[in-house]
């Protein structure tokens, strides 16, 4: 059984209403991109939660309901691929991250994000700093309050550090992973419950021989 090495913990010290983000499925040749937002209580422990790249399917699916039921709030957010072809995989992870956030309740005072200085570059985001190498770099939008004037951090691999955003990984994982196991029955001929819509051998000769769905990312190279 997989167990962390390394106890992740809160991202502050001492107590603050803090909520982790993070999503899943932004390599993906086909299906949504699918966000996460947590708030845990600042004594939550677990020494599964890690990085969901870094657990097992039935550990993720072991840690889902510990997060939601110890959870002060959490949410989860699908972006179809519609949205993603219209604006761009990038904003449409952010979009979703947005949106999962703006659902919690109550509010956080405090964002960490799983991500690097491109999140932060992007015109849907407004204040905040970037947490590369232990270095913090400061950045401003001030045109932009989309997260409601809450400051945020993003951090790369956030998610193997940090504890709300292993969470949201977590859920955000088992969210989509469970919405592809549901489209796979409607066309079976992509595998989508074993290989989730990212771009392996198989779902690419799919593609090529029986063409693309309405789960497909049209503006996604589907085909080497």
């Amino acid at each position: 059984m997989y167990q962390n090495t390394t106890m992740l913990r809160p991202y502050f010290s001492v107590p603050h209403l803090e909520t982790g983000t993070d999503e899943a499925g932004r390599g993906c040749l086909a299906g949504p991109v699918t966000a996460a937002a947590v708030i845990l209580p600042a004594n939550f422990v677990n020494d599964l939660l890690n990085d969901s790249k870094k657990l097992s399917e039935k550990v993720r699916e072991r840690l889902r309901p510990i997060i939601e039921q110890e959870s002060i709030s959490y949410a989860v957010t699908h972006l179809e691929p519609l949205e993603i072809d219209q604006i761009n995989i990038l904003n449409a992870s952010i979009k979703a991250m947005q949106h999962s956030i703006l659902k919690l309740h109550p509010q956080p005072n405090y964002i960490i994000v799983d991500g690097n200085s491109s999140i932060a570059q992007t015109p849907l985001l407004f204040t905040g700093e970037v947490l590369v190498k232990n270095t913090v770099k400061r950045f401003s939008e001030n045109d932009c309050n989309t997260f409601n004037d809450i400051p945020f951090s993003c951090i790369v691999k956030g998610d193997s550090k940090f504890m709300s955003i292993a969470a949201a990984s977590v859920l955000a994982k088992t969210y989509r992973d469970d919405y592809m196991n549901r489209i796979h029955d409607e066309f079976p001929m992509y595998n989508w419950k074993q290989n989730k819509g990212y771009p392996t051998k198989e779902h690419r000769e799919a593609i090529r021989k029986y063409g693309v769905t309405k789960y497909h990312r049209l503006t996604f190279r589907l085909i080497p």
